[in-house]
């Protein structure tokens, strides 16, 4: 799926999108964002749970099903670059709209797909079509959250988590009864594609004009926006080392049982979840600034404490304080981006969603790389160094109107 495909879709409703006025309006406007925000974590976490199941039908070598892999990373970077661009001239409505539909009838392909090269080119649509929408519907959040008037950004980041926890119950329940891939995918992807088309319809038009400077060259190159990226590269690498390492460190430096060892995994994920539906909260008491360097140092703090104590428990302990702490970082970070006022927001989101994306690809093998010279306990001290980093750039979240909290309208909704 390219760029123009893409557009001549979204040009086919071309009739002006109209902004809801009304708390009603607003409210089902949020409930259709968190719609997209599960189905996205659902779709995600169904074909990571299959995985092993594909691996097996095609008879791929770790190495081969590796490069496989990298068509998924691959359509979503190809997609942040485009992304930008036709949320501009579409809004950000019609583009989560078409690339939610056009996920869903791609989620199946790879388990479809009955060879090497096939496999390849079913990732690489399939992380196209992530990328559109994870662009877009974060382009839709921040639009939702300015028409409430309080935050209400990370709660959208929680409902991803919860997706993905679905997803990957559901996942595994069919691979326990040996229910095929393409069966198992086909199938979710039919319910997500009804759960989305009856949630489009009432996302939130984009209200905010685009700025004259929007889509030129250097608008990528702001300064506050490179920053911006750096902090949730940072974030990111942080959370790939939690999905790629944290239990390879319980069970071979610390020789735990292999239970115990997934179990780590799943304390950081519990508590991102936690954390990513407590954020708002702690945002209006706290501010941006205020909560991204108490979040850093709890990282720093849990993490470091815990690589000196060095037990399972003080671990699994500090493996919580990752998650709790960087599951506030990128809500505020993609916040900060899109109110900018001389970015057009889908091209701001589009470029932290690139530099954010490239963390979790640079930092797992960084880490590893660092395990050879070193141990995987100094690999881990990364995470810690790049978390002060975050700390350090604290105050970028909240320059200009970029994280200031747009003031309550009188229609400005009050509950969750």
């Amino acid at each position: 799926m390219h760029a123009p495909a893409l557009a001549q879709d979204l040009a086919r409703n071309s009739a002006p999108d109209s902004a809801p006025d009304s708390a009603h309006d607003a409210a089902r406007a949020r409930r259709a964002v968190s719609v997209m925000f599960v189905a996205n974590g659902i779709a995600f976490a169904s074909w990571a749970a299959r995985v092993p199941a594909v691996r097996e039908r095609l008879a791929l070598r770790d190495s081969v099903l590796g490069l496989a892999l990298l068509g998924l990373a691959c359509g979503a970077m190809l997609a942040f670059r485009a992304a930008g661009p036709l949320i501009a001239r579409f809004g950000s409505r019609r583009v989560t709209r078409v690339s939610a539909v056009l996920l869903c009838a791609a989620l199946p392909l790879p388990a479809l797909a009955p060879s090497f090269g096939a496999l390849v080119a079913a990732l690489l649509l399939l992380g196209v079509c992530n990328g559109f929408m994870d662009v877009a519907m974060n382009a839709q959040s921040v639009e939702v959250e300015r028409r409430y008037g309080r935050p209400i950004l990370a709660s959208f980041h929680g409902m991803f988590s919860l997706g993905g926890l679905i997803g990957a119950a559901v996942g595994a329940l069919a691979a326990d009864r040996a229910l095929s891939p393409a069966a198992h995918l086909v199938a979710v992807a039919a319910v997500l594609a009804a759960a989305v088309t009856a949630a489009g319809g009432a996302l939130s038009a984009d209200a905010r004009p685009v700025p004259a400077a929007a889509g030129a060259a250097g608008t990528s190159r702001s300064t506050q926006l490179v920053l911006l990226g750096l902090v949730a590269f940072c974030s990111s690498v942080g959370e790939g080392a939690m999905a790629n390492w944290s239990a390879v460190y319980l069970r071979d430096e610390l020789h735990t049982t292999a239970a115990v060892a997934a179990t780590g995994y799943a304390v950081f994920s519990l508590a991102m979840l936690l954390g990513r539906f407590s954020g708002d909260g702690l945002t209006q008491r706290l501010g941006p600034q205020r909560l991204v360097r108490a979040a850093g140092l709890l990282v720093a703090g849990g993490l470091g404490a815990a690589l000196l104590v060095n037990v399972p428990l003080a671990m699994m302990l500090g493996f919580g304080c990752v998650g709790a702490g960087l599951s506030v970082v990128v809500p505020l970070v993609f916040r900060a981006g899109a109110s900018a006022p001389d970015v057009a927001p889908g091209k701001a989101l589009a470029t932290l969603a690139t530099m954010s994306y490239g963390g979790f690809l640079v930092g797992p093998p960084a880490i590893g790389l660092l395990s050879d010279q070193l141990t995987l306990r100094g690999g881990l001290v990364l995470v810690v160094a790049l978390v002060l980093v975050i700390v350090a750039l604290a105050p970028v979240v909240a320059r200009g109107p970029a994280a200031r909290l747009p003031a309550a309208r009188p229609h400005a909704i009050g509950g969750h």
